[in-house]
């Protein structure tokens, strides 16, 4: 047996295990997040629905806008867990039915940077965790952690940045009733350039419309529901 086939050979045998470990990986790696969207669910069980809703919608808006398809995997992740941080905030926070004091808005708005210094140790979701930290950020620089403006904040982030917050609106929380999709995107469009991206919002529009009915019946209630 010549040296040059036993040579070939371990090659052989050495890329097959590498892909091995790669699939392992990312085995490992999906298991992970699905476990943390669980997480979410048990610690709120609106946040694990809202966060499945948005990592669909997200995708969407995304391929809308010309993302890359071998990018859809971060876009889907940072979709899915940009509130994992909210496991650090306190339920007395968190589920608060009164206005929260200047001292709670600070802990809750670290979010966050709590879900990007958990998805950052995950090898392969730096990306996504980058995305997950710039969610809550504003295109006029108002927003936090970091007062990115523009189009200094990624795109996912200012994609997962309007369909959080039309998700947000529409649901029903313990401290307020659900808007109406209408008055939903009245507000959409009226921060468009402030607060949100003006093409995102436009992109994200047409899913809501699309969408609508399916959100609030499985919130219990209608689109054209009174304020």
């Amino acid at each position: 047996m010549s040296s040059a086939f036993i040579a070939d050979t371990e090659r052989s045998l050495l890329l097959l295990r590498v892909k091995e470990l790669e699939e392992h990986h990312a085995t490992f790696r999906d298991s992970v997040i699905c476990a943390f969207n669980q997480l979410l669910d048990l610690k709120d069980l609106s946040t694990g629905v809202h966060s499945t809703r948005l990592a669909e919608w997200a995708i969407r808006v995304a391929r809308k806008l010309n993302v890359p398809e071998d990018r859809l995997y971060q876009v889907e992740v940072a979709a899915l867990l940009h509130d994992v941080g909210k496991i650090g905030v306190p339920d007395a926070i968190l589920k608060k039915a009164a206005p929260l004091t200047a001292e709670e808005r600070t802990v809750i708005n670290r979010h966050p940077e709590y879900s990007w210094s958990i998805l950052r140790l995950f090898s392969g979701l730096e990306e996504a965790s980058l995305y997950a930290l710039h969610h809550h950020e504003s295109v006029d620089g108002s927003g936090y952690p970091a007062g990115l403006k523009g189009h200094d904040i990624p795109l996912v982030s200012r994609i997962v940045s309007v369909i959080d917050a039309y998700d947000a609106m529409v649901s029903n929380r313990c401290y307020r009733k659900g808007l109406p999709h209408e008055e939903a995107i009245r507000r959409l469009v009226a921060s468009s350039g402030t607060q949100f991206d003006s093409e995102v919002v436009q992109a994200f529009i047409p899913i809501a419309e699309q969408e609508a009915d399916q959100v609030f019946a499985a919130a219990g209630t209608s689109s054209s529901a009174a304020l």
